[in-house]
């Protein structure tokens, strides 16, 4: 394989990682602890934790798993919570535990969090009460015997906790009624854990520390079992990009996007744990303006998220006004970056706006744009350390640099294969190692990677290949647009045509004007043949706009 990509490295990053540094995720945190014990590892609502806190609370809820659960090395457990620090104490608990971890999205359905629950085999959950009500709802059906329920303001103190937890529950009646007579609360079981034993367990590289479903959107959700080996040569790659541009023990890093989510997990989480910097948790993102009051208590040296985030940030008229001194890495991922949000970014805050690929299944970073770029490149950049990237057709030969074919990625990060499904894992990890993306993409000269679209997301208009990120790319331009999803519709004569979804910005833009737009910048097959104006549009739960719900 022609490693081309290796003579862009930017100065300073190795062409591979030590994958060997730490034994397990366990063993990474105790490092942190022990080094940073003073330093403040997570905020949350105004309420600090420090690294040495945090060891001695995860200790504690390892023991409970331990000691009082009796669960065992490799069992599983849930958790479904937002950013609260009690996501934190959970899943280093559990990996110290040599637990693995399986993160549920608290917006999950009934339906959804049954087939999780028993896909994984969980045998215990800790779930936010907000939620308690759909677990009720399914708890028969699935294998789980343990419960721990929590309040949103279980760890921020008597007085502002059980202020919190009483505004949530009786003021906005964010607590829907539910009934698990058999569950323990979290509190409680932090102290019965601190009265019990706790005993180190040995894991290794291929003990299974997360499963992290994906998959949901195109059919039956599947878990990527990722290895503690898997997330610790990711989170490497991660810090041997970044370790120039930052400081052990200084760096302030917002986390907006959820820490169940992988991209926040092992960016924010964990790849910041290992030089001791401090997490801002953000438990309600959607809350623009009430997001900004928070940017506006820290001086924050890295922010990440995804591009409606940030176009949803730049889009308050308080913004504008934080002081971004300190700020150094704006990372975005999770989906395309659209130009106009990042050459906006760079306007407002005076730091470029950086872009990041990665999926689930690759831990999840495969490349990154170097962090000095002097302005939005329009690409995914290059690949990380330690890892090996091709451009391949339909049937798995690689394609020459500056052709569209699927990207395919080999290395560490990717991960052992689908929770219970040989046959899922062969479809997308090929017999010499590569994984298929689903993803196309050119390589150009340098070794730098455009992401032209989904594979499935593709629109065929009279047998040309129109790609929905080009359009949004262009309709977003558009100063009176806010934001924009592109789709194919079926076309008696073309077979298929563009359609656009849109949410103004300018309440005075029509369709008429919008396509006339699209005509000067777009080729003919490409014009949007429709547009749909709508007030908001489908997105996941960390901000991704669903086109698949759009079609």
């Amino acid at each position: 394989m022609d490693r081309i990509w290796l003579k862009s490295y930017p100065a300073g990053i190795p062409a591979d990682i030590d994958v060997d540094e730490f034994a397990s995720l366990g063993a990474l945190f105790e490092n942190s602890a022990g080094q940073f014990g003073s330093r403040t590892a997570y905020i949350n609502m105004d309420k600090a934790v420090s690294y040495a806190e945090l060891d001695r609370l995860t200790r504690d809820f390892a023991a409970y798993c331990q000691s009082v659960l009796g669960l065992k090395r490799g069992a599983r457990i849930a958790v479904m919570m937002p950013n609260v620090l009690q996501y934190p104490i959970c899943i280093f608990g559990a990996l110290r535990a040599g637990l693995t971890v399986v993160n549920c999205n608290p917006l999950y359905t009934p339906r959804e969090l049954e087939h999780q629950l028993n896909d994984s085999g969980a045998e215990a959950i800790v779930v936010v009460e907000n939620f308690a009500h759909v677990l009720q709802e399914v708890l028969s059906r699935t294998g789980v015997k343990h419960i721990v329920v929590t309040g949103l303001g279980d760890m921020l103190g008597t007085v502002k906790g059980g202020l919190v937890n009483f505004v949530v529950r009786h003021v906005k009646k964010l607590v829907p009624a539910f009934s698990l007579p058999q569950a323990t609360g979290f509190k409680t079981a932090l102290s019965r854990g601190a009265a019990a034993a706790f005993t180190p367990v040995a894991v290794n590289h291929d003990d299974i520390a997360f499963l992290q479903y994906t998959g949901g959107t195109t059919g039956v959700a599947k878990g990527a079992m990722l290895s503690h080996g898997n997330i610790i040569a990711n989170l490497q790659q991660a810090h041997a990009w970044l370790k120039p541009y930052l400081a052990e023990g200084r760096e302030i890093i917002i986390t907006a996007l959820p820490l169940y989510h992988i991209f926040a997990l092992t960016a924010n989480c964990l790849t910041f744990l290992k030089i001791g910097a401090t997490n801002v948790l953000i438990t309600n993102p959607r809350d623009i303006p009430g997001f900004v009051k928070e940017l506006a208590k820290y001086p924050f040296t890295t922010i990440t998220g995804v591009n409606t985030l940030f176009n949803a940030l730049l889009n308050d008229p308080g913004f504008a006004k934080l002081d971004f001194s300190k700020l150094n890495v704006s990372l975005g991922g999770g989906m395309a970056v659209q130009r106009a949000v990042a050459e906006k970014w760079k306007q407002v805050t005076g730091n470029t706006l950086i872009e990041a690929y990665g999926l689930t299944e690759t831990s999840p970073a495969v490349t990154i744009n170097p962090l000095n770029l002097a302005a939005y490149n329009g690409s995914i950049g290059l690949p990380v350390p330690s890892t090996e990237v091709a451009i391949r057709d339909d049937e798995g030969r690689d394609l020459a640099l500056g052709e569209a074919g699927e990207l395919c990625v080999r290395g560490p990060q990717v991960m052992k294969g689908y929770w219970n499904r040989p046959d899922e894992t062969a479809k997308v990890i090929m017999a010499d190692g590569f994984l298929r993306t689903g993803d196309v993409a050119v390589i150009d000269e340098k070794g730098f990677i455009r992401i032209v679209d989904r594979k499935k997301d593709m629109i065929l208009v009279s047998g040309f290949n129109v790609y929905p990120n080009e359009i949004e790319a262009v309709v977003a331009m558009h100063p009176g647009v806010l934001e924009v999803a592109a789709v194919g519709v079926p076309d008696e004569k073309s077979g298929e045509a563009v359609k656009i979804f849109v949410v103004k910005r300018d309440e005075s833009l029509t369709a008429e004007a919008l396509i006339a737009y699209c005509r000067e910048n777009l080729t003919g097959y490409k014009v949007p043949r429709q547009v749909e104006f709508r007030s908001e549009l489908p997105k996941t739960n960390v901000g991704k706009i669903l086109r698949r719900a759009l079609r």
